[in-house]
């Protein structure tokens, strides 16, 4: 593949930091959802929140991840940058398998659990231990989500 010129190169760019940006705003959703969960006793409440926290894991977040993995891979290869001739390239490159990770599997599985949990339990679930964990690693992977993306985009 040959290089691409300007005009392609800031399109590119242009998706992939638009790709990004969705990301962070998916985390910020994210984030929003768990503090209302987090404040509230009404298990209805709680499980439209966790079924939004999953739909959109399903969705948005698996869809954005890829689209920034593609657009970052060709501005990689299709550009003098490289795939591994700059350690900020290298950096992103790794904060994106984190993404991967954290984004479509850990808050996939994450949510679909707290799914599962607060459609069994009912009221019940708000003492129960495993969903006090599960809560625990969602609200760590959103932070972490958070964290990485404004270092992405800085």
């Amino acid at each position: 593949m040959g290089k691409i010129g300007a005009t392609e190169r800031k399109w590119l760019l242009t998706l992939h930091l638009l790709f990004s940006g969705l990301m962070l705003g998916e985390a910020f959703v994210f984030l929003i959802l768990s503090i209302t969960a987090a404040n509230t006793n009404d298990v209805g409440v709680l499980q439209a929140c966790y079924t939004s926290m999953q739909m959109l894991s399903k969705t948005a977040v698996r869809y954005s991840v890829i689209f920034v993995i593609i657009t970052g891979i060709l501005l990689s290869v299709r550009t003098h940058w490289g795939l591994f001739k700059y350690n900020w390239i290298i950096a992103k490159e790794i904060l994106t398998l984190l993404t991967v990770g954290l984004g479509p599997i850990g808050m996939y599985a994450w949510t679909l659990q707290a799914v599962k949990l607060t459609s069994t339990e009912g009221s019940s679930v708000l003492q129960d231990p495993a969903f006090i964990v599960n809560k625990g690693e969602l609200w760590i992977g959103i932070i972490l989500q958070i964290l990485k993306q404004k270092k992405r985009l800085a």
